[in-house]
């Protein structure tokens, strides 16, 4: 007789522990904290059960009876980093103040686990956090005048593009660490190099912009910070 095929479960609906028996000296949470202390310190790479067991100090197979999958790990992981979340005095009344403190918040969280980015996945909705995050936006966007659903966009819109820009920032400064010479150094021969290329005038468009601008260094912050009030910007109802 063929054995009978998985059913999907989700972990949030899965007990932490038989109600039978002695309690037990760890815990889900206490397993989830040394996964994000790893992936924090080593990158989500070097995560594995027999890596967090030895932080734990328990046998590895014992993990399985409190996370199935690891599947399930990485959705209790970024549920974790999802608890970082802060809402002081939200919401405002100023949905566009509001949310730019949620892209804030959001860079804050990648930058200090940027394995999330790999992570993340709309999937990851259910858990406890990750729902609270949710109603929260929602009740920051209470007096915008669009559909539910519009909303619903608008909160994703704004994390993808947090974490395209925080995954630029993490590669840049991977990057510059790999370097034999400092970042100043790089960016000043780089920054020669395009002067020479649009003085050619084979670029004639890109020459006008760069003289207009600069070819200084824009500020990151800046730069991030007038990135989101634009996609913000997007979702105002037209007249």
């Amino acid at each position: 007789m063929a054995g009978r095929a998985a059913e999907p479960e989700v972990i949030w609906a899965r007990p932490e522990r038989a109600g039978r028996g002695p309690r037990p000296a760890y815990s889900r949470s206490d397993i989830v904290a040394a996964a994000v202390r790893i992936a924090d310190a080593d990158g989500i790479d070097a995560l594995s059960m027999r890596r967090i067991a030895a932080d734990i100090g328990c046998g590895t197979m014992s993990l399985y009876n409190y996370v199935p999958r690891k599947e399930d790990l990485y959705e209790l992981m970024v549920d974790a980093a999802g608890g970082e979340y802060t809402f002081p005095g939200m919401p405002s009344g100023d949905w566009r103040a509001d949310m730019l403190h949620v892209a804030r918040e959001a860079r804050g969280i990648l930058r200090r686990h940027p394995w999330v980015i790999r992570l993340m996945t709309t999937g990851y909705a259910f858990g406890p956090n990750a729902l609270r995050f949710l109603e929260r936006c929602l009740a920051c966007l209470d007096g915008l005048d669009l559909p539910g659903g519009t909303k619903m966009e608008l909160i994703a819109t704004v994390n993808g593009t947090v974490m395209t820009l925080v995954a630029n920032e993490l590669a840049l400064a991977e990057r510059a660490r790999g370097l034999p010479w400092s970042e100043e150094q790089e960016q000043a021969v780089r920054g020669a190099y395009l002067t020479r290329q649009l003085a050619g005038g084979a670029y004639p468009r890109l020459a006008a912009v760069y003289g207009e601008a600069g070819v200084e260094r824009l500020d990151p912050e800046e730069i991030f910070d007038r990135t989101l009030r634009r996609v913000l910007d997007s979702f105002v109802p037209r007249p």
